[in-house]
C-alpha cells in the first residue's frame, strides 16, 4: 500500500489544472480523526486565461472521491476567481483551507496569499462561527442516541470563532484550542471519537448539560465578535493586492 502522503500528491499529480495550493480539511485537521475518516483535500486550481474569458461555463468548483486500498478522499477544488470572491465574504471554510498547517501542495503565490488574506479576516466571520454551530446542535437534536461527530463540530467551531475574534488568527484544531480554553470534558470526546469511527455514538449523551454550554459559548462569541479589534469589512489595500495576484497568476499560466 502506498503512504497516505503519496497518496495524496499522487491525486493533486492529475488533476486537469495546476493547483495554487492543495491542503488537508475535515476531521485531519480539527484534530479528531478516526481509523475510518475520508481526507478531506481542499485548494485552489487555475483556470487557463481562454477559459475565463471565453463563451464557455468555466469549471469554477471540481469535485473528486477517490477509495484506495479503502482510503477514501474527497478533493475540491476552486478557480481562484471564486476562492478570491469566497475570502473576501464572511467565510470561515476558505480561511480554515489557506492556513491549514496540513499541506499537501504549494507554491510561492500561496505564500503570498496567506499573507494579503489575514486583511480579508473581520469581526463579521464570527457569524459563519455561529451558524455553523447552530446547524451542528440542530443535528444533535434530531437523534437519540447521537453520534459524537457532530458534537466535536460544535465545540470545534466556536472555540475556532472566539480564538479568531481574539486574535485574528486561524486555529482550526480542537486539541490546541482547547490548551487555551481548558474545557474538561473535551479530552474525553476527542478520545471516544479517535479511537471508534466516524460514526461513533453517544449513549449517554447529557443533552441538557451540552445545551448549557452551547449556550455559554454561543453568547461569548457574540461578544468577542462586538469587541473584536479586528475590521467591519477587508480593506481597499487587501482588495487591490487581492485583483493584483488574481491578473498576474491567470497571465503567467
Amino acid at each position: 500500500m502506498v503512504s497516505v502522503n503519496s497518496w495524496l500528491k499522487q491525486i493533486v499529480d492529475f488533476q486537469p489544472y495546476p493547483l495554487l495550493f492543495a491542503t488537508v480539511s475535515g476531521a485531519h485537521l480539527y484534530g479528531f480523526a478516526s481509523a475510518d475518516s475520508d481526507y478531506d483535500l481542499r485548494g485552489v486550481h487555475i483556470l487557463p486565461l481562454p477559459l475565463t474569458v471565453g463563451l464557455q461555463t468555466p469549471e469554477e468548483t471540481i469535485q473528486v472521491a477517490e477509495d484506495i486500498d479503502g482510503l477514501e478522499l474527497d478533493l475540491v477544488t476552486h478557480d481562484l476567481h471564486k476562492f478570491f470572491r469566497l475570502l473576501l465574504k464572511r467565510n470561515g471554510y476558505v480561511l480554515e483551507q489557506l492556513y491549514s498547517p496540513l499541506i499537501v501542495y504549494s507554491t510561492p503565490e500561496h505564500d503570498e496569499l496567506k499573507k494579503i488574506a489575514r486583511g480579508c479576516i473581520t469581526r463579521h466571520h464570527a457569524h459563519h462561527y455561529l451558524g455553523f454551530a447552530q446547524t451542528q446542535w440542530c443535528l444533535l437534536n434530531k437523534k437519540n442516541p447521537s453520534r459524537v461527530k457532530p458534537l466535536l463540530y460544535l465545540y470545534r467551531v466556536l472555540l475556532t470563532g472566539i480564538y479568531l475574534m481574539r486574535t485574528g488568527k486561524i486555529e482550526a484544531n480542537l486539541n490546541y484550542l482547547n490548551r487555551e480554553f481548558k474545557l474538561p470534558y473535551i479530552p474525553d470526546l476527542i478520545a471516544l471519537k479517535a479511537s471508534g469511527t466516524e460514526k461513533e455514538w453517544l449513549c449517554n449523551l447529557d443533552l441538557e448539560f451540552h445545551q448549557s454550554e452551547y449556550l455559554g459559548l454561543r453568547e461569548k462569541l457574540t461578544i468577542e465578535s462586538q469587541n473584536s479589534q479586528l475590521p467591519e469589512l477587508p480593506t481597499l489595500e487587501t482588495k487591490s493586492a487581492l485583483n493584483d495576484l488574481l491578473v498576474r497568476i491567470r497571465l503567467d499560466n
